[in-house]
């Protein structure tokens, strides 16, 4: 005799969902992952921008059917006081000019970066003043140098009313005024614009441009 035995086995339940029971519970249903991502680029959108620093170039970007592009800020100001400072100290050793040399000093006191001017002041600069003005004394040097011994020692005793006057607008105006009167100088004694650009004056020309250019750009 055979016995068979059933087991009546409960069927599982099917495990109620979250947002059912957020339903019952009189919560509000949760939105759907794609919401979720498109509130967060709004997010992201609203939020400012980092800053970048001069001189950064930013990469283009799409605007609809158009791409939009970002000019770098390679001429800052203190990129063109570089600049102009390079450009006096060629004109302190260049010649096939007939400027008065001189003006450069209080030229290059204006517009060199400060950076330069704390070095100058500084007790390196101080200490190098000091010592190649012992040379001057006892040696003969070339006359070339002497303007930039000359600029240092200005720069170094120069009372704190006169370099407050860098990066004003009086400041610019003065170095403006020197600029375009050693440009005047230059292009009269070398007998006009076309002589200027020989090969025996062309650096000096450059220079002088230079210098009057960026002194026009950095008053306005």
């Amino acid at each position: 005799m055979s016995i068979s035995l059933r087991l009546a086995l409960p069927t599982a339940r099917p495990v109620p969902l979250l947002r059912s029971r957020a339903r019952n519970a009189g919560c509000p249903p949760a939105p759907p992952a794609s919401a979720l991502r498109t509130d967060a680029l709004r997010g992201c959108a609203s939020l400012p921008l980092k800053p970048q620093p001069l001189g950064a170039v930013r990469p283009c970007r799409r605007r609809g059917s158009a791409a939009v592009c970002h000019a770098s800020a390679y001429l800052s100001p203190p990129t063109m006081q570089w600049v102009s400072a390079a450009a006096a100290a060629v004109l302190f050793l260049a010649k096939g000019t007939g400027i008065h040399k001189p003006f450069l000093v209080p030229l290059f006191a204006l517009q060199a970066p400060s950076s330069v001017i704390s070095w100058i002041k500084s007790e390196y600069g101080l200490w190098t003043a000091f010592l190649a003005l012992l040379v001057r004394l006892f040696f003969s040097v070339p006359g070339e140098l002497e303007l930039p011994l000359s600029t240092m020692l200005l720069v170094s005793v120069a009372p704190y009313q006169v370099i407050n006057m860098r990066g004003t607008q009086g400041g610019a105006i003065l170095s403006l005024a020197v600029a375009l009167y050693l440009a005047f100088q230059h292009f009269t004694r070398t007998g006009g614009i076309r002589k200027a650009f020989d090969q025996g004056s062309i650096i000096a020309t450059l220079a002088i441009t230079c210098i009057t250019v960026i002194n026009v750009i950095l008053l306005f």
